[in-house]
């Protein structure tokens, strides 16, 4: 894994590159790498890639329609680059890579509410406007439900959590009271 990271890394700058480039292509080249990581994910497609009887040509081809010819021609260079260096497998890392790159140079940060009980909108909305007050950004949200918290939140953004749960409460008690 930490080695198809460090192969994919090089390929996401380069794309990253290109979108930034022109206009408003930063979320066509998302797209693009998203539905070509979907492709690659395929066994079908899997095996031809791993098939050395497929031409580089035929795979790039391949590649092309089943994404529906609804790549521009930089990202259709880029597939070529790929299969040339024997890099497909790589894709779900770039595209991944590629994303972070783009969050980054948005300003956005990924979030990720963990809460004992189902969070209303009004709450949810008054917990994302306090951290993207508290981070000076803007936030992608993902929310998770874990019963083990006995209630309150946790509360993660990128490496910094705020544990607001009654089990955080709870262990720093454990803690206090050890020492």
């Amino acid at each position: 894994m930490a080695e198809n990271v460090t192969l994919a890394r090089p390929y996401a700058e380069a794309a990253f590159q290109l979108a930034q480039s022109s206009s408003d292509a930063l979320a066509s080249w998302s797209d693009a790498l998203a539905k070509l990581s979907v492709i690659t994910a395929r066994p079908e497609m899997a095996e031809c890639i791993a098939n050395p009887k497929v031409e580089p040509g035929q795979l790039s081809q391949l590649y092309l329609e089943a994404a529906g010819g609804k790549l521009t021609p930089d990202q259709q260079s880029f597939i070529g680059v790929l299969v040339e260096n024997d890099r497909l497998v790589v894709l779900p890392e770039i595209a991944a890579l590629f994303d972070a790159l783009k969050a980054s140079a948005e300003g956005v940060k990924h979030a990720e509410i963990t809460s004992a009980f189902p969070l209303d909108d009004a709450t949810l909305k008054n917990i994302v406007a306090e951290l993207e007050t508290k981070f000076a950004c803007r936030l992608k949200v993902t929310v998770k439900l874990d019963p083990e918290l006995i209630g309150g939140v946790r509360m993660a953004v990128g490496d910094e959590v705020i544990d607001a749960s009654v089990r955080g409460k709870l262990a720093a008690m454990a803690i206090a009271l050890k020492n």
